[in-house]
C-alpha cells in the first residue's frame, strides 16, 4: 500500500513541474521578411536612442538620469517590435523576455556612452 501511495504522489509531483506548454515556443520559424522587420525596428529603436543620446539637454544631467530618459524617450519604438512578435504568433512571454534583453543591453551601452561623454568633458577634450 506504501509503495502505490508514493509512486501515485510522485507522478503527482512530476506533473506538477511540468513546463506550461502555452508558454513554451514550438519549433515555428520567421519567415525572412518578420526577421527584416524585426531587425529594421530593432534599427530604429538603436538609432532612437543615438539620437537621444545627441540632444543637449541630456548633456546636461547626470548620467544615470539622462540615460534612464532616453530609454523612456525610446521606449515606444521599441513597442513596435512587440506587435510584430505578437503578429507571428510568437508567445508573449518570449517576445517580452528578448524585448527586456534588448532593453538591458541598449541601457548598458547608453550608460556606457553617456558615461564617456561626460569624463571626456570634464577632462576637457573636444568630443
Amino acid at each position: 500500500m506504501k509503495k502505490i501511495l508514493f509512486f501515485v504522489l510522485l507522478l503527482v509531483g512530476i506533473n506538477a513541474f511540468a513546463n506550461d506548454a502555452k508558454n513554451e515556443w514550438h519549433n515555428t520559424e520567421l519567415t525572412d521578411a518578420t526577421i527584416a522587420k524585426i531587425q529594421q525596428a530593432k534599427y530604429q529603436y538603436k538609432k532612437c536612442v543615438s539620437d537621444e543620446m545627441q540632444k543637449p539637454v541630456y548633456q546636461q544631467q547626470d548620467t544615470r538620469r539622462a540615460t534612464d530618459g532616453i530609454i523612456k524617450q525610446c521606449e515606444p519604438v521599441l513597442a513596435l517590435m512587440r506587435e510584430v512578435y505578437i503578429a507571428e504568433k510568437v508567445p508573449g512571454i518570449i517576445a517580452d523576455r528578448h524585448l527586456k534583453q534588448m532593453r538591458i543591453q541598449t541601457t548598458r551601452d547608453a550608460l556606457q556612452g553617456m558615461m564617456f561623454s561626460e569624463a571626456a568633458r570634464k577632462s576637457g577634450q573636444p568630443q
